[in-house]
C-alpha cells in the first residue's frame, strides 16, 4: 500500500529534488566534500522518512483490519494498543464507537426478542377468542339448521364463518410479517425439491380450487430444486396460488411450473383471470395496497379485493432467502408471477 500511494511518491520525489539541489549548491560553494556530506545527510533523512511512513501505514492497516472485523460481527476487538499520538487519538475514538455499536446491537437484539415474545402472546390472546367465536357460530348454525325455517339467519351465519376464517388468516399473516420484520424468523438452508414444494403449497388449497371450479395445472421439471427453507417457501407459493385463485373466474385454471437451469431455480404461476391493472403492477407487493381488479372483476362479499397481505408476505419470505418475485400480465389474459432463487455459485 505504501508504494501505491501517490502522496508518498510525491513526498519522496520532492525530498530527492531538494536534496539534489542542496548537494549541487554545496558542491559548487564548498567543494566535493561538502556536496558528498549534504548528499549523505539527505539520503539518511530520506531513509528515516520512508521507515517512519512505512511504520505509520502499518499501524493504519492494523486499524483498518480491526474496523473490518467489527463490521463483520467481531466483539472482542480492542483499539487500545496504539501508542502514537494522532493514531492513538483515532484508536480511542474508534474504541468508543465500537463500544457504542456493541451496546446498540445488544439493545436491538433484546428488543427483537421482546417483540417476538409479545407477538407470541398476542397470537395466543387473539386465537383463543377467535376459536371460541368460530365454535359458537358453528353451533348456532347447526341448531338453526335443525329447527328449519331460518334461511336468512343461516346465510348470515355462514358469512360470519367465512369472515372469521378471513380474520384468523389475516391475524396469522400479520404476525408472520411482524416476525420477519423483527428478524426472529429462523430460515433453514436445505435442499428444496420443486415437486414437493408445489405439492405442499397446493395441498391446503385443494378444496378451495374445487369449490371455485378452477383447475390447478402443475408442470414440474424432475429433479429441479434449490437450497432454501421448504416450509416458508411453500407458504410464499401458497399465498401466490391463493391470490391467483381469488382472481380467476369459474371454469378457468391456474398453472404452476418450476424448472432449474445453470443460473437459478425458477417458479412461475399463471392464471386465466382478468390480469392486473397496469397502474397497480408496481404496487401489488405493497402491504395493504388495494388496487383495481383487472378487467373490472368483482370480488366476494367477504373479500372484495383482498387486503394486500398475502403477496406482501410472499415477497418478504422470498427476499429473506435471497430470491426475487415479480408480477406481470400474460399477453391476452391473466396474471403471471415469477419467483427466482439464484444459485450462489455457477
Amino acid at each position: 500500500m505504501l508504494l501505491r500511494n501517490r502522496e508518498v511518491w510525491r513526498t519522496v520525489v520532492a525530498f530527492v529534488a531538494v536534496g539534489a539541489v542542496g548537494t549541487a549548491a554545496a558542491w559548487g560553494v564548498a567543494g566535493r566534500a561538502a556536496g558528498a556530506c549534504v548528499a549523505a545527510t539527505s539520503a539518511a533523512l530520506l531513509l528515516v522518512l520512508v521507515v517512519a511512513t512505512r511504520a505509520r501505514y502499518r499501524a493504519i492497516a492494523r486499524l483498518a483490519a480491526q474496523v473490518d472485523d467489527v463490521l463483520h460481527g467481531a466483539r472482542d476487538v480492542s483499539f487500545e494498543r496504539m501508542r502514537e499520538g494522532e493514531l492513538a487519538i483515532l484508536a480511542s475514538e474508534l474504541d468508543k464507537m465500537r463500544g457504542r455499536l456493541t451496546l446498540a446491537n445488544e439493545e436491538l437484539a433484546h428488543e427483537r426478542n421482546a417483540l417476538a415474545d409479545a407477538l407470541a402472546d398476542i397470537s395466543h390472546q387473539l386465537k383463543t377468542p377467535l376459536t371460541s367465536l368460530a365454535l359458537m357460530t358453528s353451533l348456532a348454525r347447526r341448531e338453526l339448521a335443525a329447527e328449519g325455517g331460518h334461511e336468512g339467519e343461516l346465510a348470515r351465519l355462514r358469512t360470519m364463518e367465512r369472515l372469521e376464517d378471513r380474520i384468523e388468516w389475516l391475524v396469522s399473516s400479520l404476525l408472520k410479517l411482524a416476525r420477519i420484520d423483527a428478524g426472529v424468523v429462523r430460515l433453514t438452508r436445505g435442499h428444496v425439491d420443486g415437486g414437493q414444494l408445489v405439492a405442499r403449497a397446493a395441498e391446503p388449497l385443494a378444496v378451495a380450487f374445487d369449490l371455485a371450479d378452477v383447475r390447478l395445472v402443475r408442470s414440474v421439471e424432475p429433479g429441479s430444486g434449490f437450497r432454501g427453507d421448504m416450509a416458508w417457501t411453500a407458504e410464499a407459493l401458497e399465498n401466490v396460488l391463493k391470490n391467483c385463485l381469488e382472481h380467476t373466474p369459474a371454469g378457468g385454471e391456474v398453472r404452476v411450473s418450476c424448472a432449474e437451469d445453470a443460473l437459478a431455480f425458477r417458479l412461475r404461476v399463471e392464471d386465466t383471470g382478468p390480469g392486473i391493472a397496469e397502474k397497480d403492477l408496481p404496487h401489488v407487493f405493497e402491504r395493504f395496497y388495494r388496487g383495481e381488479q383487472g378487467g373490472g372483476a368483482e370480488g366476494s362479499e367477504v373479500d372484495p379485493t383482498g387486503v394486500g397481505i398475502g403477496l406482501a408476505l410472499a415477497r418478504s419470505l422470498v427476499t429473506a432467502q435471497g430470491g426475487s418475485i415479480r408480477a406481470a400480465n400474460r399477453p391476452g389474459c391473466g396474471a403471471v408471477f415469477d419467483i427466482v432463487f439464484f444459485k450462489a455459485t455457477v
